[in-house]
């Protein structure tokens, strides 16, 4: 057994490294400090000093300066040094250039490239060109220059990965299509309405915001080199189309907006230009013109960032940007399904179709599936590894927008209902499995999670044939056995869950019962002893404490008595799907109007008592609005999120769109 021992050098060249070390570290300490005097009288005495290697990381002076992102001290020293001394490595095997793509420096990686066009096909990094560097690092600006200059023949499939990476990483990084070939409107709306006027005019500037960038990687790529679909980099071992079809926000399907900002997504409407093989690649700039285009870039970065700064508080910027990126991602996405409509069924496979599609399955991206579908019919009836075709994959992810194809597949989803996998699993074994964590973590509490899980396999029950039901797998288990065995514990975290929820509210509707209660028999102002009326019965004021005062003590005991049956349920598996949550939803709304009323009784009561005197009632009974708003922000979402649960729309899209 033998060990690896690292040749150690000579004294003589240690002290010789350690002698060049501390020569050049007076350098060194001027380009950190950014002090280009300093330099400029080293580099008149040491001219060789451009070119040497002064720290043990094996970074020259450019490295450094590149570092520290000055362009005044890059200028300087690129000025000095030959276009040899451009393309030193440093340990990381990286020149300055790669430095530059990496941390975003544009105008000091042009400064280089002036100098030295070459830069940009030498390879930094673990093999990587600098605009890859710079995709990867999402900077854009930077990314769009080293891209429009880098010679397009390093990027086919001939000369290595080269372009498939880049793909890859512009995708990653959003880099996806022209945004100055777009125009923008929305559907007929009122014009005199303020909000739709507001709307527009907030689009006026992002209309402007738009025109400056050009974000044109990825779709052109495409539209040069379609072949960049399937091809394989040997870093990652995947193809862009198995890459893209796993992201899902960049589309649709993948949307997470509140409802008010689904609105506005769905009134926009970002149309692409006729021509999109425009050949928008910058050209190089001359000597004469890097000056000018410098001032150039700089004040239409100011302008966006004005523009961007405008957008930002009304949130329409990222509607905006969230529209235009499904947009073109469904574009780049066509791209893809015609080049591999041309493939030939038997490399569909070898070329990474198949993965791609199981996987855009895995990640619910629907406009993937039914796109690949269109120009592939056949994967409807291919299987994975595991033998689970389209809609068992879809069971086992539990993603409802891809089984609800089960709507519009006609008599063929039958063939494909009734098949079993490697382990003679039927679909409704699938469903009664438990479902993966990252799905389950999307729904709040173990209650609702057990009743999603209910509603699934309800669903999948009321499809298959009924004998299916008592269809034994390989492990001679039942799905309603699988069921059981898989959920015990999510049933014992929802019946946890649920009495901890009753409980609280329960002592809070207790209390309430007992206050009301009281307050009925102690009206304000007395009574009238001579007959036992009310003082104040005249009074509107007192009719409306009266009122109030009974609906928060009849809403508050039926609470209490809904939260009770929470207590005391049996806590079965199909209680979870509507018996529980209906108690649950029927005690957190009678709460909720309880405390309100309650809220009004007591403001009521102040107005009797203190007589008009605004004063103080005014700050009062707006201090008395604060638990009713509380309430309405702690526990109104989970009150919304269980009725939708529960009598809400079905998870599952009867109306999706039939394809053929």
């Amino acid at each position: 057994m033998g060990y690896f021992v690292r040749p150690r050098l000579s004294t003589s060249l240690q002290e010789t490294e350690v002698h060049v070390y501390v020569q050049f570290r007076r350098l060194c300490k001027a380009i950190e400090e950014g002090d280009l005097n300093a330099v400029r009288d080293f580099l008149r005495q040491l001219p060789h000093a451009g070119r040497e290697k002064l720290t043990v990381f094996g970074s020259t002076a450019l490295h450094l300066a590149t570092l520290t992102g000055k362009l005044n001290m890059v200028e300087l020293l690129v000025e000095n040094m030959t276009k040899e001394d451009l393309e030193v490595r440093d340990n990381n095997d990286d020149t300055a250039l790669t430095i530059a793509a990496g941390i975003g420096a544009t105008r000091i990686a042009e400064c280089m490239i002036q100098k030295n066009k070459e830069l940009v096909s030498i390879q930094g990094e673990q093999d990587l060109l600098p605009v890859i560097v710079a995709c990867k690092n999402g900077h854009k600006d930077t990314a769009k220059y080293l891209y429009a200059i880098t010679p397009f023949v390093l990027l086919l499939e001939k000369n290595g990965a080269h372009g498939s990476l880049l793909l890859r990483a512009s995708i990653f990084s959003k880099m996806l299509g022209k945004s100055i070939a777009i125009t923008s409107h929305f559907q007929a709306y009122k014009k005199k309405d303020f909000i739709y006027l507001f709307i527009y005019f907030d689009f006026f500037f992002l209309f402007a915001l738009t025109m400056l960038q050009i974000q044109d990687i990825s779709l052109d790529l495409l539209q040069k080199y379609p072949q960049l679909t399937t091809t394989r980099n040997v870093s990652h071992g995947t193809t862009p189309l198995i890459e893209l079809s796993s992201l899902s926000d960049l589309f649709p399907s993948g949307l997470q907006f509140v409802f008010w900002k689904r609105w506005i997504y769905s009134i926009i409407q970002v149309q692409l230009a006729a021509d999109q093989h425009t050949n928008v690649r910058i050209p190089i700039p001359q000597n004469g013109d890097m000056h000018r285009r410098s001032i150039l870039v700089r004040g239409l970065d100011q302008l966006r960032r004005l523009c961007s700064n405008l957008l930002q508080p009304s949130g329409l910027k990222q509607i905006y940007d969230t529209k235009l990126t499904h947009t073109y991602a469904l574009k780049i996405l066509h791209l893809m399904s015609e080049y591999i409509s041309n493939i030939d069924d038997t490399r569909l496979q070898q070329s990474g179709v198949y993965d791609a599609f199981f996987i855009a399955i895995k990640h619910g991206i629907i406009e993937v599936v039914i796109e690949m579908l269109k120009t592939e019919p056949n994967l409807l009836t291919f299987v994975d590894k595991n033998r689970r075709g389209i809609l068992l994959s879809a069971v086992q992810h539990r993603q409802e927008n891809i089984f609800s194809l089960t709507y519009v597949l006609g008599t063929r989803k039958h063939k494909l209902i009734s098949g079993t996998d490697g382990q003679q699993n039927n679909i409704l074994h699938i469903a009664a499995m438990l479902a993966p964590p990252h799905r389950l973590a999307r729904i709040s509490g173990a209650a609702l999670q057990m009743q999603r899980e209910l509603q699934w396999y309800k669903k999948v029950e009321s499809i298959v044939d009924p004998s299916l039901k008592e269809y034994t797998n390989s492990n001679n288990e039942t799905p309603g056995e699988i069921f059981s065995n898989e959920h015990k514990e999510l049933v014992i975290n929802g019946e946890k869950w649920m009495k901890e929820t009753a409980t609280s509210c329960t002592v809070v509707g207790a209390l309430i019962i007992t206050i009301m209660f009281t307050a009925a028999f102690t009206v304000p102002g007395g009574n009238v002893q001579d007959t036992g009326f009310p003082v104040f019965l005249k009074r509107k004021s007192f009719m409306i404490f009266i009122i109030s005062d009974a609906i928060s003590l009849f809403s508050s005991s039926t609470s209490a008595l809904m939260f009770l049956g929470v207590l005391t349920s049996r806590y079965a598996e199909d209680d979870f799907l509507k018996s529980l949550p209906t108690k649950l939803i029927i005690g957190l709304s009678t709460l909720f109007i309880s405390i309100a009323a309650m809220m009004v009784a007591f403001c009521a009561t102040l107005i009797i008592m203190l007589k008009g005197e605004l004063k103080l009632v005014i700050p009062i009974t707006l201090l008395a609005s604060i638990p009713v708003t509380l309430f309405m922000l702690l526990q109104f979402p989970l009150l919304i999120e269980i009725f939708v649960s529960t009598y809400g729309p079905s998870i599952f899209d009867r109306k999706i769109k039939y394809w053929f």
